[in-house]
């Protein structure tokens, strides 16, 4: 089967978190959406990617697909925000029609011919997409394909994902327990090789699965609950509380208390301080003392300000939503529902509740932070978890500035 994942104009509900990458590469539960759509195939379907052109060396780069060709052969066109739980296949491969989730475009099922003729550009444009497929006969597929809008679907989505990749995942204990840990409901715990949990910590899936990934250490006196995703090679401060619903991608530092929350990969926060119902991007640093507020005093819905606008999210738990590349300094207090945008810095006992991208504020002062200056800094910070910048990010990074400055207004 061939499928392209597509990006449509939804991806800019989605910033900060996808200045650099497409909306398909964000993670839920174990795995990005697009490694989603992969698994659930068995890898037996040839992907490629519909995406901004911006990004489409960057993306081909990330993704290793072939990224904006419209080839004429029969094709699944997937929304690259939705969440896959399965396959939706209602007609004949050399059919077209359009699958909606909600009223919405999810995926199209499209013949060779026309499949030829949609372009990324079609699929990022709602009033080209809907012309383009004007007259094709519908399918309901909500219960294969559910669209994310914003960073708080995704969180509120993450601890079903969890539960659904359980589903594809094996328990067992190849790494290392030491002597004096506790697992709860030890069937539904999975350490993979090369990880270890030490002593004094407790691994409970009463309330859910706990995979614990390759090369993952758990240090003394930390406790994770399910259901909880921890990346490869990550590492598990003393201490440390995880609570359910969280995904922690690989190769970041976590200490203190994480609830409900999902960070991207290559992260730190490690030391103490509550982090609930967040979105965090990757390469971000939060510092000592700092924690986020996820609920108003009111319980009232949180409006969030997504790109500057503010949005009623009609949720009662909405955290903070932190871009790629920023950091917050020691003992910063984050508002409920706040946004730090891509490669900023806050510094000061507490952040506004909107921090454009490229952005420095301090207590006394807002400046513009110089992309080649903050480009420098990220490269050192890449490089202490051998990783580095080819070209194509490069140039794409130092682009980010003034695209945020058109959208983010």
């Amino acid at each position: 089967m061939n499928i392209t994942i597509y990006e449509d104009s939804g991806w800019k509900r989605l910033l900060p978190l996808v200045y650099t990458r497409p909306l398909c590469e964000l993670l839920l539960g174990q795995e990005s959406l697009r490694a989603r759509v992969d698994r659930v195939m068995r890898g037996e379907a040839r992907l490629a990617l519909h995406t901004r052109q911006e990004i489409a060396d960057a993306a081909a780069l990330r993704t290793g697909l072939m990224v904006n060709e419209s080839i004429p052969v029969n094709t699944l066109f997937i929304n690259g925000r939705a969440f896959c739980r399965e396959m939706p296949v209602f007609a004949e491969e050399n059919s077209s029609w359009v699958g909606l989730c909600n009223g919405r475009i999810a995926c199209i099922q499209a013949e060779a011919s026309l499949a030829g003729q949609l372009t990324n550009e079609d699929f990022l444009d709602e009033e080209k997409l809907k012309a383009a497929v004007e007259g094709l006969p519908t399918r309901k597929i909500g219960d294969c394909l559910q669209l994310l809008d914003y960073p708080w679907d995704f969180v509120l989505s993450n601890e079903d994902a969890l539960m659904e990749d359980w589903k594809r995942t094996s328990a067992g204990i190849q790494g290392q327990i030491d002597e004096g840990c506790h697992l709860l409901n030890k069937s539904r715990i999975h350490v993979g090789a090369g990880a270890r949990v030490m002593p004094q910590s407790v691994i409970d899936a009463e309330a859910g699965p706990v995979v614990i990934s390759e090369g993952v250490t758990v240090m003394p006196h930390s406790y994770i609950q399910g259901p909880c995703f921890i990346g490869e090679r990550s590492l598990i401060q003393p201490g440390t509380v995880i609570r359910g619903g969280t995904s922690i991608g690989p190769v970041c530092k976590v200490g203190g208390e994480i609830e409900c929350s999902i960070i991207q990969g290559y992260s730190n926060k490690q030391h103490y301080g509550t982090f609930g119902h967040c979105y965090i991007g990757e390469w971000v640093n939060i510092g000592a003392g700092c924690s986020n507020s996820d609920l108003k005093n009111t319980y009232g819905n949180v409006r969030s300000p997504i790109n500057g606008e503010e949005i009623d999210t009609g949720q009662t738990f909405v955290g903070a939503v932190i871009g790629d590349h920023s950091k917050v300094g020691i003992n910063c207090a984050i508002p409920t529902g706040a946004v730090i945008g891509f490669c900023s810095n806050v510094v000061g006992p507490q952040s506004p509740k909107f921090v454009p991208s490229f952005t420095w504020h301090t207590p006394e002062s807002t400046v513009p932070y110089k992309a080649e200056k903050a480009l420098e800094v990220a490269e050192k910070v890449m490089a202490r978890r051998d990783r580095s910048m080819k070209k194509a990010e490069r140039s794409l990074f130092l682009e980010v500035p003034a695209r945020a400055g058109e959208l983010e207004r």
